[in-house]
């Protein structure tokens, strides 16, 4: 019986219940009730059959999904995939269905979904869109899985945590593939591109399927495939718009052969190894609209023929090695947006055509060799420019009057130049710029360009170094008015051989941070005032020919005696970089404020007097430079508080009296120097004392110790009256004497047990006895008396270390006895150096120091923890050395730099971490220590939360955690996110450079997980199993509770 005769059949049987018209209206209503609910039975009954006929799925695409299912998992924040085997499959979630019940897509993008990616779907013979980007998916593809390529339109695995070398394409090659989109960008994938893979790829694009390739940010080597996806066929083009390898491993040259991808729209190669020149057919891809290979080792010049991509808007060459000049018809790519060519050996001149680039917003030239008259190129059709950087070239003229009609400017650099003239009154037409640099020209008029330049309202850069040759600094206090420089954070204007005194209008700066006049004839005495300015924490006043007293108002500067007012300094990213002077910090650029260090430098003047007492309350100092002055008095014991201080330089004064003993107690100073002085008595020993040399202390004839080679006289009391002291103080001498006697057999016993309990080098001779208290002497950092071979390096048995004997000799000559300069980190416990040993091999040494109590015992927990800790995101450690005073750990070197580098101080390196790629490598490191280690000192998995709750706060704040080179309360990255959320401005502690992408919520939602990580009290943190399931579903609704 069909559905319609059931209907006709169920209705027709109620027409005799019908009553007559003349019945009771009571009875008829009744029928109506009925009837009704006679229809309403019907309709759901026939629904039901439509349905029971029509929603069931295939059930090898139920299985296939059933056993997907089963290899992988989410917890909260994200719900469970609520796929049940009672319900039909093509209503689960993120799976759709065709006409034939057949799955057709699966889609669960951020899911949060951990776990790996089951064989099973190979057996879904009609999916084509297979989405699964953005979770935490781990492990290797399996054999077969590019068998799904046969039918696949669109693969996107990008965003995970997948490892291993890529599997090889399964099917037949010959045939022309449908796949339209292949991402695998973002995980882990080493080895080479398999041949079978590339080769079905290429098929696809000559069929004119294939459009887009990306395997960026993976770890990829050999060459990159260029030529298989193009052809030269005129019956045929390839469809491939899109190529991405940007971020691998690959080298060598790029091979010919892109020309012929017509369709070609963004190729991108860039953080490679690649080498030689750019293959002249790229430029017969005529489609193409960005070209980026950035961060290479290309040479060659640009050639000519680039001229021809008129489509081209993202033109990124920088920092490689090409030769020659820019392009003469440059200006045929009237699209251009961005012109990045900084880094280079450019030379010639800025093109005339390039004004015809209308479109530009971004123009970086920085670095090369270009020449000319700058004045004479036409700025004025760059409307759009916000970012002008020539700096460091050997342009001349005066500053170009066509640039002030470049309304949308913010940030211009022309520093480095030979540029002369004054600054015009037409500047004050870029309204916007926030950032000008100037420095190292030939400019005049430092008055005038003060009044001008005081309009500028959002001006918060100004670097006019190098400038305004012997010219009188304005003494006016009212040249800046009114509300001039309200914005202004850093201000440069040393090296200009200025005359006069500091001026007073510098105290209406109130948001001054950063202050450079060095290298000027500065005179007079350092006015009291200037520690008043509240956020000022970098100030460089060094070799002038300043008078007077160390005023004690400097004491009171805010931003370096308060930790709570320093955290208040805004902290803000440069527009452009901002180089240091050399001669205080180093050649380094810095992309952040926050990168320079607190410091004041005052050497090379004629400052006299002591220095003040008061100086022990600068406890946010990191740098202090006092040398080449008339100082006289004593050293203050109060520098001993100083804890952070990392620079002292008391060298060329006329100090006297004793190296405070408490010095030793400044466990991350590096530099250290007394030299020239009239200073006496014995030069303390253990700490930082032990790793400075004899350069520190030279001229002082009065000072003796093992650093200098001047032995001390003898402390034993020989004067001849002591034969008529009194008998008691004869009793009491006895008395010591004799506990001192005990007291060495004591000494004595403890010594022979621990050599008893001596380690031998695991990779080495049984019978080299690990040192514990070889002291650092002389200009190498060894006694003389001390043979190299006993000071011996425990060395860890590894494949990858090719460094089979080391002594500490050879580490200190290495690091040319820890010299500042080869300075590459700041670890949670110590400086980190660059190692360069005889053999060629490099490393990193970790130096720790500290007392023996605190410090040791975090020494043995990482060496411990460490030495078999195996993971593609941990440094690998290959030995370490303890010795009285200071202890090293020896890690492989990164030549990338690792994620300080990257998030700190690689220029450009932060903006390259999006949120979606630090979530990704948020990940514990045994390095991060937890409060409770220092009372037990046993590791733990509560403990090991705690380290992975920090990493995840400096991925989302952007700033150090534990940090010797912030000041120590500030280093304290876990209160400070703990003190901004008590307050409720948690939104407040993220990166400013992720701010404003969209992913505010998922960044709340790790910030909730890592405070909870980071709970004081053990037992109030979560598992890391928790832990880890949180951070794979991030971006769902749901929130973990709180323990």
């Amino acid at each position: 019986m069909t559905n319609h005769h059931l209907k006709h059949s169920i209705l027709s049987s109620s027409v005799f219940l019908m009553p007559s018209p003349s019945s009771s209206s009571s009875a008829y209503s009744l029928y109506m009730v009925s009837k009704l609910m006679v229809s309403i039975i019907v309709s759901l009954f026939l629904l039901s059959l439509f349905v029971f006929q029509v929603s069931s799925c295939d059930q090898i695409d139920k299985l296939s999904l059933l056993a997907f299912s089963g290899n992988i998992s989410t917890s909260p924040p994200y719900p469970s995939l609520d796929w049940s085997d009672s319900l039909d499959c093509c209503s689960w979630e993120g799976i759709t269905c065709d006409g034939d019940l057949r799955v057709t897509h699966l889609l669960l993008p951020s899911r949060g979904l951990t776990g790996f990616i089951s064989p099973s779907l190979t057996n879904l013979s009609s999916l084509s869109h297979l989405n699964l980007s953005h979770n935490r998916l781990s492990g290797t593809l399996q054999h077969h899985f590019f068998s799904l390529l046969n039918h696949l339109l669109v693969l996107d695995l990008s965003y995970n945590r997948l490892s291993g070398e890529l599997p090889p394409f399964v099917g037949d090659i010959s045939s022309d593939g449908v796949i339209q989109e292949l991402d695998l960008s973002s995980n882990l994938f080493n080895g080479a591109l398999p041949n079978s893979l590339l080769e079905h790829l290429a098929a696809a694009a000559a069929g004119g399927s294939f459009v887009s390739l990306n395997v960026s940010n993976n770890s990829l080597t050999g060459h990159i495939p260029t030529s298989l996806f193009c052809i030269n066929d005129h019956n045929n083009s390839s469809s491939l718009r899109f190529l991405d390898y940007s971020s691998n491993e690959f080298d060598g040259a790029i091979q010919p052969g892109l020309g012929a991808c017509s369709k070609l729209e963004k190729f991108r190669a860039g953080f490679n190894f690649l080498s030689g020149p750019i293959p002249s057919d790229l430029f017969h891809a005529v489609s193409l609209t960005e070209i980026s290979l950035p961060l290479n080792r290309l040479t060659g010049t640009i050639g000519d023929g680039i001229v021809g991509l008129s489509n081209l808007t993202v033109l990124e060459l920088y920092s490689n090695h090409f030769t020659g000049s820019i392009p003469h018809d440059i200006g045929e790519l009237s699209k251009l947006e961005r012109l990045l060519l900084h880094v280079n050996n450019l030379t010639g001149t800025m093109p005339q055509s390039l004004m015809n680039c209308v479109n530009l917003v971004v123009l970086n030239l920085r670095v090369n060799v270009l020449e000319g008259n700058l004045s004479a190129f036409n700025f004025s059709g760059f409307l759009r420019l916000t970012t002008l950087d020539l700096g460091n070239n050997h342009f001349t003229g005066v500053l170009p009057p066509t640039l002030y009609a470049c309304k949308s400017l913010s940030a211009v650099r022309l520093a480095s130049n030979k540029l002369e003239g004054e600054i015009s009154p037409k500047i004050l037409e870029l309204e916007s710029l926030s950032f000008l640099s100037i420095s190292t020209n030939k400019l005049r008029n430092v008055t005038g360009a003060l009044r001008i330049l005081r309009g500028l309202k959002n001006l918060s850069t100004l670097m006019l170094s190098k400038n305004f040759f012997n010219e009188m600094i304005p003494q006016d206090v009212n040249i800046i008015e009114p509300d001039g420089f309200q914005k202004l954070q850093v201000l440069g204007f040393g090296g200009c051989n200025f005359t006069g005194q500091i001026p007073g209008w510098l105290a209406k700066l109130k948001k001054l941070e950063v202050l450079d006049l060095s290298f000027n004839q500065i005179s007079g005495p350092i006015p009291p005032w200037l520690g008043k300015l509240s956020q000022l924490f970098y100030m460089d006043l060094s070799v002038n020919l300043l008078t007077g007293v160390f005023p004690v108002e400097l004491t009171e500067l805010p931003a370096l005696a308060s930790q709570q007012a320093n955290d208040k300094v805004e902290r803000t990213y440069f527009e452009l970089p901002v180089f240091a002077n050399a001669n205080n910090v180093s050649l380094l650029q810095y992309n952040q404020l926050s990168g320079l260090p607190p410091a004041i430098y005052l050497g090379s003047n004629h400052l006299n007097g002591s220095i003040p007492i008061e100086i022990g309350k600068l406890k946010v100092l990191h740098q202090l430079d006092l040398k080449k002055n008339n100082f006289s008095g004593s050293i203050p014991v109060q520098f001993s508080n100083l804890t952070n201080l990392e620079k002292l330089d008391l060298s060329g004064n006329q100090l006297s009296g004793e190296i405070p003993d408490s010095l030793r107690r400044l466990h991350f100073l590096s530099f250290f120097s007394v030299a020239f002085n009239n200073l006496q008595g014995q030069i303390p020993t253990g700490g930082q004392f032990d790793t400075f040399s004899n350069s520190s202390f030279e001229g002082n004839v009065q000072l003796c110790g093992l650093v200098i080679q001047r032995s001390c006289p003898s402390q034993q009391n020989t004067n001849t009256t002591a034969a008529s002291r009194s008998s008691n103080k004869k009793v009491l001498l006895v008395l010591i004497i004799g506990v001192s006697f005990g007291f060495a057999s004591l000494i004595g016993v403890l010594t022979l047990w621990i050599l008893s309990k001596r380690r031998v080098n695991p990779g080495g001779v049984s019978d080299k006895i690990e040192m514990e208290s070889i002291s650092a002497y002389s200009n190498n950092g060894v006694h003389p008396e001390v043979d190299k071979e006993a000071s011996l390096v425990v060395l860890f048995p590894n494949k990858n270390n090719e460094t089979k004997d080391l002594t500490i000799f050879e580490i200190l000559k290495s690091t040319e006895n820890f010299s500042q300069e080869n300075i590459i980190g700041c670890g949670g416990f110590g400086l980190v150096y660059k190692a360069t040993l005889p053999n060629g091999t490099t490393l990193a040494i970790k130096k720790l120091s500290g007392d023996l109590g605190l410090m040791e015992r975090e020494f043995k927990a990482e060496v411990e923890a460490l030495s078999t800790a195996q993971h593609e995101n941990l440094v690998a450690l290959q030995g370490y050395c303890v010795h009285d005073g200071f202890r090293l750990l020896m890690y492989n070197y990164m030549e990338n730099g690792s994620l300080d580098y990257w998030l700190h101080e690689k220029p450009d390196g932060a903006s390259q971490l999006d949120w979606p790629t630090r979530l990704k490598i948020a990940q514990g490191t045994l390095g991060y220590i937890p409060p409770e280690y220092g009372q037990a000192w046993v590791a733990t998995l509560r403990g090991d939360v705690y380290s992975f709750g920090v990493v995840m706060l400096e991925l989302i704040t952007g700033r150090r955690p534990v940090d010797v080179c912030k000041p120590k309360m500030s280093r304290e990255l876990v209160g400070w996110v703990q003190q901004m959320r008590i307050e409720g401005k948690q939104d407040q502690v993220f990166d400013p450079l992720l701010r404003g992408k969209g992913f505010e919520v998922q960044m709340l939602k790790v910030l909730d997980v890592a405070c909870m990580c980071v709970s004081h009290n053990p037992f109030k943190r979560p598992s890391i199993r928790e832990v880890v399931e949180w951070l794979k579903n991030v971006g769902s609704d749901n929130q973990p509770t709180q323990k």
